[in-house]
């Protein structure tokens, strides 16, 4: 259908599409579009897409149904449908659309690469072949596209090649600068992200925290901890990351006054207490030993994850709390939250203190028979812990000789 055999929307209506809010008003308005027969015009079915997709009650297999039935589609709306699955994370159709996209003769711009580099992540043959083309079409100058691609090659641990496309950018703008500060972190180059970090004309708060996460996955809690406080004095705050950054930084030093701020900061700015900031906190308090408080938050927490009651149960078998450790894992498992390695690690140690010798071995069984995790040197140091605690030393070198590893000081 040509691009003359459709009726324009009116400008009134695609001025009360930019108000639209709730699905009930996208629905009215979508009724509104087919009524007066403008339904197909590109721009105002790409507007309706795209509202379909990120209003609240978003309906993205709605909004896809709409894109199907659209009987002329323009590169506007390719781009619409491509972000909305970007943004949710359903790389594999994005990719499949954008494939779709060039089969049907559309030619891809700047924006649709930015968006089509963002699904390439796990999926570097796609992202190579889709670096070529942008060459190709000549969209390697524009600074989103650039940065697209610098962050994909981060992603990639391909720094190298992050770095020469950082070096020939003309237009460096604070996500140019924190992609490649991201890069080196995830290649454990810390001391040239710090480097970078140091060069940056202008810093955001993603960038901040960047580096302070990079800190914190290298172990280096202290340097973490002086950027957190150092980004105070810049006046900026701290997002979710940081945040999350810094009370990991808290924990590892048991820095308790430290992270009691974070909290009160977190409380104050009325910060969600989702799984990862939540489990953040349990973990800081019950490393620092403030055991009550690390379960008064853990019950506020209103979506509890294996990691959230792993850190709990951690803290309550390193502090002499073992039957309430016992006693957690017995909930998590009665509301379907499926343990994982360090769990069992945790409550075995838990069995071990308090000489729970029938306990501990149905724990360790299940560990395979019910979950299929297969038990490792940890797990079998802890049975041989709560063996030879119990006196029964006959079944502790019978359970390290039928070991399928070879033990290690952590068991002998």
């Amino acid at each position: 259908m040509s691009a003359s055999k459709y009726v324009k929307a009116s400008q009134k209506c695609l001025s009360l599409l930019e108000q639209c809010r709730t699905m009930s008003q996208i629905k009215q308005m979508h009724s509104h579009l087919i009524v007066s027969a403008s339904r197909f015009d590109p721009f105002a079915a790409g507007k309706i897409i795209s509202l379909f997709a990120v209003s609240s009650n978003a309906d993205i297999s709605h909004a896809y149904k709409l894109f199907l039935s659209l009987p002329h589609r323009t590169t506007f709306i390719w781009n619409t449908i491509i972000r909305i699955f970007v943004e949710k994370n359903e790389n594999a159709t994005a990719l499949s659309l954008y494939k779709n996209m060039l089969q049907t003769g559309f030619l891809p711009n700047n924006y649709t690469f930015s968006f089509v580099l963002r699904a390439c992540t796990d999926n570097s043959p796609v992202g190579l072949a889709s670096h070529a083309q942008v060459i190709k079409l000549g969209w390697e100058s524009y600074d989103f596209v650039l940065n697209g691609l610098i962050h994909l090659y981060a992603n990639w641990s391909s720094v190298e090649a992050a770095r020469k496309l950082f070096d020939v950018s003309t237009c460096r703008d604070v996500i140019t600068w924190t992609a490649l500060i991201n890069g080196y972190v995830k290649s454990g180059h810390v001391e040239f992200a710090r480097e970078l970090f140091d060069q940056m004309p202008e810093r955001n708060e993603v960038s901040w925290s960047a580096m302070i996460t990079g800190y914190v996955h290298m172990g280096m809690f202290r340097e973490a901890l002086e950027l957190f406080n150092d980004m105070q004095l810049t006046g900026l705050r701290p997002n979710h990351a940081g945040i999350v950054g810094a009370l990991t930084a808290c924990s590892y030093l048991g820095a308790l006054d430290h992270g009691r701020w974070i909290h009160a900061y977190v409380d104050r700015n009325g910060t969600e207490l989702d799984r990862v900031l939540g489990t953040a906190l349990v973990d800081m308090y019950a490393k620092c030993g403030c055991i009550e408080i690390a379960c008064s938050i853990f019950e506020k927490m209103p979506d509890k994850d294996v990691f959230a009651f792993t850190s709990l149960i951690s803290g309550l078998a390193n502090h002499g709390q073992s039957a309430d450790a016992i006693q957690f894992f017995g909930r998590m498992q009665s509301e379907k939250v499926i343990p994982n390695e360090v769990t069992f690690i945790c409550v075995l140690s838990a069995c071990s203190r308090m000489g729970l010798v029938d306990e501990g071995l149905r724990i360790f069984n299940c560990m395979s028979v019910v979950y299929g995790i297969e038990p490792g040197v940890q797990h079998y140091g802890c049975m041989v812990d709560l063996l030879g605690r119990a006196g029964l030393l006959e079944e502790a070198k019978r359970l390290v000789r039928e070991m399928p590893m070879e033990p290690d000081s952590y068991v002998l």
